[in-house]
């Protein structure tokens, strides 16, 4: 069966650039992939008939000798793959998807990102404030402006030559990886700078300001563009994201928005009720406290917790009161505790707690002894 024309197979004028013949492999590859058509023979079939056509004229050699002799140009080497020679699976797919994608074959690589993990006072973080913060990381090498030349000069890497990747040959197959000559940069030194040692790139601590916004929360991250480490070679340098963490508060607990925290009061105070005053971010808050107060009920301050950085309304304040047994009594103290305590006549309801408590042991007996 005779093969058809390559240029009738891209769909593409014999007197095609090379830019219209790959867009016309492109378009068909990504038609017609495996991947993409799994299991449909007829498409498989157009994609290497494609391939094959794309070979061939890609190359200016190749395609002379075709424009020349035809299909026979290259039936000496059938036995090797399509056109005599074999197909680099790493050059097809880097042009589809490397275009598609604006990679390439020499994408610049840019300094790594830095993470920095910043302690705040709760107040701080829930008001805001600017902290100076140093970090270490690589800065561009002064002595060579980053260039990792002493004069400044860099050349095609002879490896291979300026693309910033090699073929690698295992068995039929042809793929390609980064060139470990010039890691990928295409390009290579001849007189590296002494003090950078041709990196580009030297060890510094530098100083910076970090404006920490108000409402911020332990997990928070800050990014400054830029203040990574330098690229190698002048490459963009990194980001660095600054993490906070809020340490714990003696008084508040936060849960998103609001503020939580626990108010101690005397005994008496909840039996007979008072005015308790509370600490909050703002200033002091007084709590009235009604009488027959029983421990945990919450007293709920609203907007007095924290405005989120995210925005939305600012959150309360829950205090939970706390009712404590008095220590360290005097003698007139206790003499007094006890007439307390003798004034309670049995049966009295005093104490709703006690009562339900009681009535859950007596119908829990009940059922075992039954």
């Amino acid at each position: 069966m005779s093969k058809r024309d390559y240029y009738e197979i891209l769909g593409v004028e014999r007197a095609a650039s090379d830019e219209e013949i790959k867009k016309a492999y492109r378009r068909l590859a990504m038609k017609h992939h495996p991947d993409r058509n799994p299991g449909v023979h007829k498409s498989e079939e157009h994609f290497k008939e494609a391939k094959e056509a794309y070979e061939v004229l890609c190359d200016a050699h190749k395609r002379r000798l075709y424009d020349q002799h035809g299909h026979a140009a290259f039936e000496a080497g059938a036995g090797r793959g399509a056109g005599g020679f074999q197909a680099d699976v790493g050059d097809i797919f880097g042009d589809i998807f490397g275009d598609i994608f604006g990679g390439g074959r020499t994408r610049q690589r840019r300094g790594a990102d830095l993470r920095y993990v910043l302690e705040l006072d709760l107040e701080e973080a829930v008001f805001g404030i600017e902290r100076q913060i140093r970090v270490p990381s690589l800065v561009p090498c002064k002595a060579c402006d980053g260039s990792g030349a002493s004069d400044g000069k860099r050349k095609a890497c002879g490896t291979c030559r300026g693309h910033g990747r090699v073929r690698m040959q295992n068995g039929i197959f042809s793929v390609q990886q980064t060139c470990p000559a010039c890691h990928g940069s295409g390009q290579t030194i001849e007189n590296p700078c002494k003090d950078c040692d041709g990196h580009g790139r030297i060890e510094q601590e530098r100083t910076l300001a970090v404006k920490v916004p108000g409402g911020v929360d332990s997990g928070d991250r800050i990014r400054l563009a830029g203040e990574g480490e330098a690229g190698a070679a002048g490459t963009p340098a990194g980001d660095l994201y600054v993490e906070v963490r809020v340490r714990e508060h003696a008084i508040f607990q936060r849960d998103g928005n609001d503020l939580h925290c626990e108010v101690p009061v005397r005994f008496s105070q909840a039996a007979l009720g008072a005015e308790i005053v509370v600490p909050t971010l703002d200033g002091e808050a007084i709590i009235k406290v009604p009488s027959e107060t029983q421990t945990g009920r919450l007293f709920r301050l609203r907007g007095k917790g924290v405005k989120s950085v995210r925005g939305g309304a600012r959150g309360d304040l829950l205090c939970r009161l706390v009712v404590e047994t008095p220590v360290r009594l005097t003698k007139r103290q206790k003499e007094l505790m006890e007439e307390f305590e003798q004034s309670f006549a049995e049966g009295d309801n005093h104490t709703p707690r006690q009562t339900s408590w009681l009535d859950g042991v007596k119908q829990f007996w009940d059922r075992m002894t039954s």
